[in-house]
């Protein structure tokens, strides 16, 4: 049986019966779990089950955004805190192979939380450059502001995942960095040049190319196009995240509920399918919401198909991990960044 090409949220701890019947129905790819949705390990690792069984696929992919720092949606008393982003930059800005071994330890143990519930994608790592009054949204979450050093870091992110059997999702392409504005409130339009964008922001992201997921920025560049944000520009899509950065893996939309996209939850979707994403997003539970992106939503085929099945293909089993060891190591490292 095939499935549509839309990811889901759902609306708290525990599937309800409208919910159940919507996914029988409609069968999206994926799911991706918020604070709403966690509250003990068993109760998460209860919910991820239910998930899967109600699309009848056990491999379905659960996704969630576990970061470190302020993004986290696993915290305590349950699940560990773990480091912004920052963090490994100001500690590689010491010793560059420590700030890569922290940010692969930190990932490798955020794999273990996950994997312990069943959740098999976390999205991250972020390839995001901010720059000098750039909206907060990104922030600390940003492995630095040098392309090279960034992207480095989110290589060691990335390969902390995969050691710990989970698949990465690069964001947010071609980059969120520059935005003056927080895309879940309103639309940002950066108007840099499309040569300065190529030797900064794009460049951070041309390095992760590999990655076997990606999800896009709601961010208009006026020199590429003026009037689409990357989510909905066919121009973006095809000449910069596939041509310049060369991405060939399975796109995503950000959340199509953020106020960043224009139009009804209806319209938002099919201009994402028509500029060439493989994947929508849709994040609130909001049992009508999703019921019109599921109209929308035409089922995984082709060459999006393809690069969905190769994506999943990529994952490894768990490599053996002292947790103990680990974060200890982990804490020690952080401990360097205040008293560098």
């Amino acid at each position: 049986m095939t499935n549509r090409a839309f990811i889901t949220g759902i609306s708290g701890p525990v599937l309800n019966d409208a919910e159940r019947d919507f996914l029988r129905a409609e069968r999206p790819w994926g799911f991706i779990l918020f604070k709403r949705n966690i509250e003990t390990p068993a109760q998460v690792a209860a919910l991820v089950g239910e998930l899967r069984a109600a699309t009848g696929d056990s491999n379905a992919p659960v996704l969630i955004d576990q970061e470190g720092g302020r993004v986290q949606r696993l915290g305590p008393p349950h699940w560990p805190v773990y480091p912004p982003g920052a963090s490994f930059s100001a500690l590689y800005d010491v010793d560059p192979n420590l700030g890569l071994t922290a940010a692969r330890l930190s990932s490798c143990l955020i794999a273990a939380d996950l994997a312990d519930l069943g959740i098999s994608v976390d999205c991250l790592p972020l390839a995001d450059v901010p720059v000098a009054g750039a909206d907060a949204v990104i922030g600390n979450r940003a492995y630095g502001t040098e392309p090279g050093k960034v992207a480095a870091i989110a290589r060691a992110v990335t390969e902390g995942l995969e050691q710990g059997g989970v698949l990465p999702v690069l964001k947010h392409i071609p980059g969120h960095g520059r935005a003056t504005a927080d895309s879940h409130f309103r639309l940002p339009t950066v108007d840099t040049a499309k040569t300065e964008l190529e030797r900064t922001d794009f460049a951070a992201f041309r390095p992760l190319a590999d990655l076997p997921m990606a999800m896009t920025a709601h961010v208009v560049f006026s020199a590429l196009d003026p009037a689409q944000p990357a989510t909905t520009s066919a121009t973006i899509i095809e000449q910069v995240i596939r041509g310049l950065i060369g991405f060939h893996g399975l796109l995503m939309s950000d959340d199509v509920s953020m106020n960043a996209l224009a139009g009804s939850i209806a319209e938002r979707t099919a201009a994402i399918f028509s500029a060439g994403c493989d994947i929508v997003l849709h994040c609130n539970g909001d049992i009508d919401e999703m019921r019109e992106v599921a109209l929308e939503t035409p089922e995984l085929a082709g060459k999006a198909l393809e690069r969905a099945n190769r994506a999943l293909a990529a994952r490894r089993l768990p490599a053996p991990l002292d947790r103990r060891a680990a974060r200890a190591e982990l804490d020690a490292l952080m401990d360097r960044v205040g008293t560098a």
